[in-house]
């Protein structure tokens, strides 16, 4: 097992990475002893990974109340924050209980603003079970729900009491889902760390492949990039505002098709590519680097082209991204590779530009 810290003083947090971790009671036991948990998966986790957690768990001596939501960013929504909200009510959960959040980015996401709201606060645990939740939405506290106008719109910064990745599970994720994970741990090599980019590029037939080795490794270096960023700037006030590389087209994407009809990490993916060809566009990125950043995230098995949306509508959707200011978009572009910077104030025929080179 390998261990890093989020240090953030009283809310500081342990993330754990290793195998064999889901049934290992000593890993909840500081968290739930003596405590009811209310266990919130999805119906796609559950017959893989509820059972073993929830017996890990009550061997930590917890009392856990199940609670199972829908599959998909569709149920990253009201309807499901309510079931889960009665459905702790009705398990009598009071202020010292926990939440834990078994399964991808969405049951994370929602189980921690659900954490955070509920009863005015609550602590919770996240155990991700995808690659895109291990590398990136279960560590820095960001919690969300989506609203039909824009994707995390309605959510709250709350910080988990502990982090658990087991890579294992892994080995049960589908192909699709793998490779949209990947789109995070990429995202981390292009903005933070030139070298990591070069082991990614030297290795990702291995991370495709679940490799066990390599996937280790890149859950470790993305989880330590992105805590230097969230210890730096926890409520993204500034710097951790390089985390949305890419996002800022990406959940145009997805709120414009539908959600879940992209993955996120698909969308994202695009985004990277978007934001790459902005950034030579601006002069901040050479082309030979733009051309690396598609080549990568092709060999990656993702998207390099957007969907078939008017650019003025990429446009429109983009307008309630939450990195705007004063009304006007903002841009995470790359200032080379591994250097990522925030920029406002871009000509809007360079943005339309920059849509248009890489949807149909």
């Amino acid at each position: 097992m390998q261990f890093l810290r989020v240090t953030l003083g009283d809310r500081s947090y342990p993330i754990h990475i290793g195998t064999g971790l889901l049934a290992d009671a000593a890993m909840y036991a500081p968290h739930v002893a003596s405590r009811s948990v209310a266990l919130i998966t999805n119906k796609v986790v559950a017959p893989l990974y509820l059972e073993r957690v929830q017996g890990a768990l009550q061997q930590a001596g917890a009392r856990v109340a199940p609670i199972l939501i829908d599959d998909g960013e569709a149920a990253k929504a009201w309807a499901s924050l309510d079931h889960v909200m009665g459905a702790m009510l009705a398990a009598r959960c009071g202020r010292d209980s926990v939440i834990v959040a078994l399964g991808g980015g969405v049951v994370g996401d929602l189980a921690g603003f659900a954490a955070a709201v509920y009863q005015r606060g609550i602590g919770f645990i996240q155990v991700p079970t995808t690659l895109l939740a291990q590398v990136d939405s279960s560590v820095g506290g960001k919690t969300a729900i989506n609203h039909a106008r824009g994707k995390n719109m309605i959510g709250a910064f709350h910080q988990p009491l502990a982090v658990i990745a087991d890579v294992s599970t892994l080995d049960t994720l589908p192909d699709r889902e793998l490779r949209a994970g990947m789109a995070e741990v990429i995202k981390h090599g292009f903005i933070l760390d030139l070298d990591f980019v070069g082991w990614l590029e030297a290795n990702i037939g291995k991370l495709l492949g679940r490799d066990r080795d390599a996937l280790s490794h890149a859950v470790r270096r993305s989880c330590e990039l992105k805590a230097q960023v969230v210890v730096a700037d926890e409520r993204e006030t500034g710097l951790r505002a390089i985390l949305n590389f890419g996002h800022t087209f990406g959940h145009a994407i997805e709120t414009g098709v539908g959600y879940g009809n992209w993955l996120h990490g698909e969308a994202v993916a695009t985004g990277m590519v978007m934001a790459a060809e902005l950034s030579a566009r601006v002069g901040t990125l050479g082309r030979d680097d733009a051309a690396r950043v598609k080549a990568l995230i092709e060999r990656a098995g993702l998207p390099v082209r957007g969907p078939a949306l008017p650019v003025e509508k990429y446009l429109e959707l983009m307008q309630v991204d939450k990195k705007a200011a004063g009304g006007k978009l903002r841009f995470i572009l790359l200032d080379g590779l591994g250097r990522a910077v925030l920029r406002g104030n871009l000509a809007a025929d360079l943005v339309r530009e920059s849509i248009a080179a890489s949807a149909p």
